[in-house]
């Protein structure tokens, strides 16, 4: 008797189905949520820059990313819907400090509501902490109204050079900091952070490695796939 108690009914069954159905929609909604789209390329024409933002508003993108050259383009584009507009600046990072806020400033003007700075490599690979929070804090101050993330994501940054970079985004009152789509790099970015600043990933180029990234604590994962880890997301989601 108690055992036929314990089993479902067909309607049952199929609500069950359901449910777990709904849950697993929801959950790949969330995750395309922490998308940022990278436009940042420089070579990025009107047509692209128009199918990529289509693109993250169709999946519900955080946020769009592109480079100085394209911010006034790419808000047009985006208009004033859920999608955020962020701007990478500073170059390779040898820029000069007032060009960066020049270009940070303009960018905000034109409507990018996240500042990207990368910051000088040469002090960070020397171990100036400093010199990049002072960056940072400049920056900061230049676009109040922005997010500010620092980019830490060259491929010759070791673990260590990381975790100054990170504790340089902390004390200068970075919003976050984002490095290469590695897991040890970002286990140690957070490590470093005491989840202070939010994490974020780039060059994550497929759903498994999103996935796995998501698993080790990062909170944005900036791609230049965003449809193909959409449908791969998805290709997963059975019907009942």
């Amino acid at each position: 008797m108690r055992m036929e108690e314990n089993v479902m009914s067909a309607q049952q069954e199929r609500e069950f189905g359901e449910f777990q159905r709904l849950r697993r929609e929801t959950e790949i909604t969330l995750t395309l949520k922490k998308i940022v789209v990278d436009a940042s390329g420089r070579e990025i024409d009107r047509r692209d820059l128009k199918r990529v933002c289509g693109c993250a508003k169709k999946i519900g993108a955080s946020e769009v990313l592109v480079s100085p050259v394209t911010v006034a383009a790419a808000k047009r584009e985006l208009g004033t819907g859920k999608v955020k507009l962020g701007c990478i600046v500073g170059g390779t990072g040898e820029t000069l400090l007032s060009v960066k806020k020049t270009e940070a400033k303009r960018a905000a003007k034109s409507g990018a509501e996240v500042i990207r700075l990368v910051p000088c490599y040469s002090r960070l690979f020397a171990g100036n902490k400093d010199y990049v929070k002072r960056e940072v804090k400049k920056l900061r101050k230049a676009v109040k109204k922005c997010a500010v993330i620092l980019s830490l994501e060259d491929r010759s940054l070791t673990e260590e050079q990381i975790a100054i970079g990170v504790k340089a985004a902390i004390e200068g009152k970075a919003d976050g900091i984002c490095v290469r789509g590695e897991s040890p790099l970002v286990l140690k970015a957070i490590e470093a952070s005491g989840e202070r600043v939010r994490a974020e990933v780039s060059h994550v180029e497929n759903s498994e490695q999103l996935r796995l990234l998501l698993k080790a604590g990062a909170q944005r994962f900036v791609s230049a796939y965003p449809q193909q880890i959409a449908e791969e997301l998805y290709s997963g989601l059975q019907i009942g």
